[in-house]
């Protein structure tokens, strides 16, 4: 007497399950416990074997259609078997899920004579419809051609890919319009310097002014009366207000060095001077050393031998503390990059002429912007506004920097 072979439980909410493919045709020899089909519920899929030994006599459920659970999807038997003797065991198992033997013969036979449908797992199927995707569009990469989770997942993000490529703007410039430059030399290796001091230090930036009103006038003054022997510029005097500052405040005249903060009892000033193709930053070796005259000497012979590339690898390292100025460019405040490992550096901005009240009376005053980055792993931000507020103060009473001894 021919077995048939029904669609398993895969799950207590499970309510269809799904032939994903055949692996045996009509007429073909199986032996139990061979595998005879692919299955799958809307979480699970796995393999159904031959119950018994015999001959697959007829697939009742096609590949890819869905049925409840206990409905007969195949009958295995001996070759010459009618299937005529298996109406009561079809009944049987329709009582048992609760249905009319009639509907559940119909439904057997009309599946049987349905056009074949699209080969997709029940979660492949919910996923394309959820997404939009038609599935005659999709190749399958199961048995027979079955469409898998993987294989929507797979037209998913190729769709998406697609989309972005097509929102991309269309690079309408002529290739021969526009000039490539390889970074090279000195332009990498500022380059990579200030990508690596960015990301190995906490850098914060303040802001201050100070009025050097006084200050010009008696760079003036000294400028007419040393006449050629030397011409004082202002930063030469910020120079020297930094370094006296430096010897006082001297946590910022340090360097963060493997997870040691190492403070240095010598200032060696280093000063931005811009070249055409890059930035360098010459020396002033014991700076504390140096008076006013000697450290402005120093800073043009340092900046004339930059320009002409002449400098030394000893003039440009070492540094503990730097300045920088964009004034000459009209720059007012802006955000210096640490020379790392260095925990602070001076920028200088472009003096404005602003009106001030000083007292009751509204004065025309000169007025010098000043920035501060400093390395926030070193010092906290009430000790660094010490110190620039002390710089300011220097600036603001000009005769203390001729006076003031290192």
């Amino acid at each position: 007497m021919a077995v048939e072979v029904v669609m398993p439980k895969l799950g207590m909410s499970m309510k269809e399950g799904t032939v994903s493919y055949w692996n045996k045709h009509v007429g073909d020899v199986v032996n139990k416990g061979e595998l005879l089909a692919g299955i799958s519920s809307e979480k699970i899929e796995t393999d159904l074997e031959a119950p018994v030994d015999g001959t697959l006599l007829e697939i009742a459920v096609q590949e890819g259609n869905g049925v409840p659970p206990g409905t007969p999807i195949c009958f295995i038997g001996n070759p010459d078997e009618k299937l005529a003797t298996l109406v009561t065991p079809q009944t049987e198992a329709a009582e048992n899920m609760g249905t009319n033997v009639e509907e559940e013969t119909t439904s057997i036979q009309d599946t049987s004579n349905e056009k074949q449908s699209i080969k997709a797992s029940p979660i492949a199927k919910k996923m394309a419809e959820k997404a939009g995707l038609n599935l005659e569009q999709i190749k399958g990469s199961g048995p027979n051609g079955r469409i898998t989770k993987e294989d929507v997942l797979h037209a998913i993000e190729k769709r998406k890919k697609q989309k972005l490529e097509q929102e991309q703007p269309v690079n309408t410039h002529d290739p021969r319009s526009v000039n490539k430059t390889t970074i090279s030399g000195m332009r990498k290796v500022i380059a990579t310097r200030m990508q690596e001091s960015l990301l190995h230090s906490a850098q914060l930036t303040i802001n201050m002014k100070a009025d050097v009103t006084d200050l010009i006038h008696l760079q003036k003054s000294l400028r007419e009366e040393l006449q050629d022997e030397s011409k004082l510029s202002l930063n030469d005097f910020i120079s020297r207000a930094v370094v006296l500052t430096l010897m006082k405040h001297k946590n910022m005249n340090s360097a963060l060095i493997n997870d040691a903060i190492e403070s240095f009892e010598h200032v060696h000033l280093g000063i931005a001077v811009a070249l055409e193709n890059g930035l360098v930053v010459p020396v002033v070796r014991h700076a504390e050393t140096c008076s006013l005259l000697e450290l402005s000497k120093t800073i043009k012979t340092l900046a004339k031998q930059a320009r002409a590339g002449q400098l030394t690898t000893e003039q440009i390292s070492g540094s503990t503390f730097t300045i920088t100025n964009l004034g000459s460019y009209g720059v007012e405040h802006f955000t210096p990059i640490l020379n790392t490992p260095e925990t602070g550096i001076l920028g200088v901005g472009a003096v404005t002429e602003t009106p001030v009240f000083v007292g009751e009376e509204l004065q025309r005053r000169s007025i010098l912007p000043l920035s501060l980055t400093f390395d926030h792993r070193v010092l906290d931000g009430a000790p660094a506004a010490e110190f620039l507020k002390s710089i300011k103060q220097l600036l603001e009473k000009p005769y203390q920097i001729l006076l003031s001894q290192s």
